[in-house]
């Protein structure tokens, strides 16, 4: 069971936060992952007393010992969420609640303690505020905040770990991708496979995503963006992409995704498309489908459009899928009708500039 004390995050002062002239250039143009804000949030867990001492100061260097249990066995788990610029100037969470619940789910997997989740959202609300002068002018910009929680108690016993520190760290965004073209190419692995039935493929772990990075590696070195994967037992359903989760959309008004089998992470994103599906009327279906029959329904034209989504990219149409046994090409190649409207919908949600129905968008200022 979680913990449920009541928190109160201490404030620390930043002795020296970026200037703004520095804050402003680096803003202009952040990319992804690679520019960071003034402060992050740090909460503590250790046996016996739970989770204390809720802070937030500025971002600077962790401490760890050599023998802190994440570096030897790997308790690791992690979140990504966003916080966009609405239609009037303040600034929102989509669905936030769903990323703690997620992040709870990933710590049951990893034997890890479970955080409140109003602790969770709280604190990501917390940084937003705290940073929120580094929204990126970029236009789609974006804050991505990344909650993430690690064992770091020093001991080489093989067993959960009795010290934890859970942490949120901020980083303005701009495109997730950079090739510059209107569909993504994808490259299918058949000698690595993401996840196994029973092991930790539907929790947000880095260990995931290191045995992605090899495979990622090769689809980049042979000229596309994202590799695919396919199930580990009989290497030929497809499961989703090194980051994201995959759809395919028919002509005759149906919507196929792999289902959530346990090698899948279920996404947030996911959910909320297939819901925005069902009200666009797509025939909603979540079943395995093959390579081979994402092939063969694309050269039939059967297939009209596929796209993956995910936080960190929202929704990207895939316009060709190459592998060992050559490649194909999925409609016209580019974005296609229904990809490019439920990516609008989306979008235009998470923004503001459309009525929350759902009421999915948490404002916090």
């Amino acid at each position: 069971m979680a913990d449920a004390p009541a928190f109160e995050f201490s404030r620390i002062p930043h002795p020296a936060p970026v200037p703004g002239a520095t804050r402003a250039e680096a803003i202009a143009d952040p990319g992804f992952g690679k520019v960071f804000t003034d402060h992050m949030v740090s909460i503590v867990w250790s046996e016996g007393r739970g989770w204390h001492d809720a802070t937030i100061g500025p971002r600077e260097p962790l401490s760890l010992d050599p023998a802190a249990a994440v570096l030897h066995y790997a308790q690791e788990i992690f979140e990504g969420l966003k916080a966009y610029r609405l239609a009037d100037g303040s600034l929102a969470l989509f669905r936030p609640e769903e990323n703690a619940r997620r992040f709870n789910a990933s710590a049951r997997r990893l034997a890890m303690p479970e955080l409140p989740e109003e602790a969770f959202v709280e604190a990501v609300r917390q940084l937003v505020l705290a940073d929120k002068a580094w929204f990126p002018t970029v236009d789609g910009g974006s804050l991505y905040m990344r909650p993430f929680m690690f064992a770091d108690e020093p001991f080489l016993g093989v067993r959960p770990a009795k010290h934890y520190r859970f942490l949120v760290i901020c980083s303005p965004a701009g495109n997730y991708f950079k090739s510059g073209a209107p569909a993504v190419s994808i490259w299918v692995s058949r000698d690595y496979t993401r996840a196994a039935p029973g092991g930790t493929g539907a929790a947000k772990c880095g260990g995931n995503y290191a045995a992605s990075l090899v495979p990622q590696a090769e689809a980049i070195e042979r000229g596309h963006d994202q590799v695919v994967f396919l199930d580990a037992a009989e290497h030929k359903w497809v499961e989703e992409l090194g980051g994201m989760n995959v759809f395919f959309v028919f002509d005759d008004g149906t919507l196929i995704t792999p289902p959530l089998s346990g090698t899948i992470l279920p996404g947030i994103t996911r959910d909320s498309l297939l819901q925005l599906a069902r009200e666009e009327g797509l025939r909603i279906r979540e079943e395995r489908y093959s390579l081979n029959q994402w092939r063969a329904d694309a050269a039939s034209g059967k297939l009209v459009e596929s796209f993956a989504c995910g936080t960190a990219a929202v929704v990207t149409p895939i316009g060709r899928v190459a592998g060992e046994d050559g490649e194909f090409t999925v409609g016209s190649g580019g974005p296609g009708q229904m990809t490019s409207r439920l990516r609008e919908r989306l979008v235009a949600i998470q923004r503001g500039t459309a009525e929350d129905t759902h009421h999915w968008v948490t404002r916090i200022g």
